[in-house]
């Protein structure tokens, strides 16, 4: 899973509408103070935290946690569990951290 920084995905943007974009779009597209705090402040959660950890610990396996996540959501957390022949509490688990990565990939961008 490639990383990209904010500015480099701005930088990007602005390389593919480069002109098209007024000054005023500009300003209006930059978060306010109130939303950088906010920002700031859902970095401070346990979500974001496990998010965060198991993608700096094992950025081979994001990918595939998230898809399993997934999996898990679309059938349910038992008839998951019944299928893989796994505990719930372990499909549990693996759902959470699913959830996790998504939440730290929104908030970190």
């Amino acid at each position: 899973m490639v990383r990209r920084s904010r500015a480099d995905r701005r930088d990007e943007g602005a390389s593919r509408g480069a002109g098209l974009a007024s000054a005023s779009e500009d300003v209006a597209a930059r978060p306010s103070a109130g939303d950088e705090q906010f920002l700031r402040s859902l970095m401070e959660t346990s979500l974001y935290s496990i998010g965060a950890y198991f993608s700096d610990r094992h950025p081979e396996l994001v990918d595939e946690v998230i898809a399993e996540s997934d999996e898990i959501e679309r059938v349910g957390l038992s008839e998951y569990a019944r299928r893989e022949g796994l505990p719930v509490e372990q499909c549990f688990e693996t759902l959470l951290t699913g959830l996790a990565l998504r939440y730290y990939n929104a908030v970190a961008g």
